[in-house]
């Protein structure tokens, strides 16, 4: 008997312990938007303050925002598969994308911190995040979109309330108490990195290293979005080295990318990186009269991070 109440009083444990943690889950759920007073407010004239953190359950992602914000009005739902009464998907497809919405496929996210789509509230309805939402630009032309520091900027609309302010900086928001939207997401890739072993040239005098080609897949995963692959070379008359990477113009932080056809011999870089197949020229300035070559290749993601360039081989051209 004695036994059968240790059992029973250990489950009763073991389910009130899994209640907590579920409840703890609930109410400090995962968020991403800044907890400074200032940073984690959008405005309205009839609603008031809009607050992104107070939930706790905002989260922006490459793809969408999730959660929902909290108002005198209620709660703000930014995405049906997380709004207050859990996934309601099924009976209203709604959120805000981050990329471009569409009525009849949802979202199409690209991670360009240009938002769109739809939040919901129950006294007001629809809040519109993009005029494209409704292809009426021509007659006012709204946005909200994430910057560089994940600063909101812009204003959505709802046909009830009217404007609705992501930050006090808004052309015309007209407030001398500064208030916006901060996030912690930015529009950003992933990067790896790949250093080559030594390559001896067996030129005892030196040579010159001309170029770079690599072959492989951009898209590795098949999306149209962009990656990017560059290099930067270290050379030397010593096998052991050292080894300095440089770019462009002997720069640390630059990396060549640009292809020979479109710059000539002397290297530069490029805005998307370099093609497979292409060869990339380095700059001879920087290069000539070296036995041993280094070099790194730099492999970036497109901004989902769902995507990544996959190199298979690199050619090295130098001369004597």
């Amino acid at each position: 008997m004695n036994r059968w109440k240790f059992f029973f009083w250990t489950l009763v444990t073991i389910v009130i312990i899994l209640f907590v943690l579920l409840m703890v889950g609930r109410v400090f759920a995962a968020t991403n938007i800044n907890s400074a007073t200032e940073k984690h407010f959008a405005w309205n004239d009839t609603v008031g303050w809009i607050d992104f953190y107070a939930n706790g359950d905002v989260f922006v992602t490459g793809h969408n925002i999730q959660g929902s914000a909290s108002s005198s009005e209620g709660y703000v739902s930014l995405d049906c598969a997380t709004s207050p009464n859990g996934n309601i998907c099924a009976s209203s497809n709604y959120g805000v994308c981050n990329g471009v919405y569409s009525s009849s496929t949802g979202c199409s996210p690209n991670a360009s911190g240009n938002l769109s789509g739809y939040g919901w509230n129950d006294d007001v309805g629809w809040i519109s995040f993009n005029c494209y939402n409704t292809d009426s630009c021509a007659t006012s032309n709204y946005s909200v979109a994430i910057n560089n520091a994940g600063d909101f900027t812009g204003w959505a609309w709802n046909d009830v309330v009217g404007w609705i302010s992501f930050n006090y900086t808004n052309p015309g928001a007209g407030s001398s108490t500064p208030y916006w939207v901060n996030t912690s997401w930015t529009a950003t890739s992933t990067i790896g990195y790949l250093d080559s072993s030594t390559v001896d040239t067996q030129s005892v005098n030196g040579a010159t290293l001309n170029s770079v080609t690599w072959y492989g897949t951009k898209n590795a995963n098949g999306t149209t979005d962009t990656t990017y692959v560059d290099f930067q070379v270290a050379v030397s008359n010593s096998s052991s080295g050292p080894w300095v990477f440089k770019g462009p113009n002997g720069d640390q932080t630059a990396y060549y990318g640009a292809s020979c056809s479109d710059v000539g011999f002397r290297g530069g870089t490029a805005v998307n990186g370099s093609s497979p197949g292409k060869p990339v020229c380095i700059d001879p300035a920087e290069v000539a009269n070296y036995r041993y070559i280094r070099y790194r290749v730099r492999l970036r993601s497109n901004l989902l991070q769902n995507d990544t360039p996959r190199v298979d081989n690199v050619i090295l051209n130098w001369s004597k």
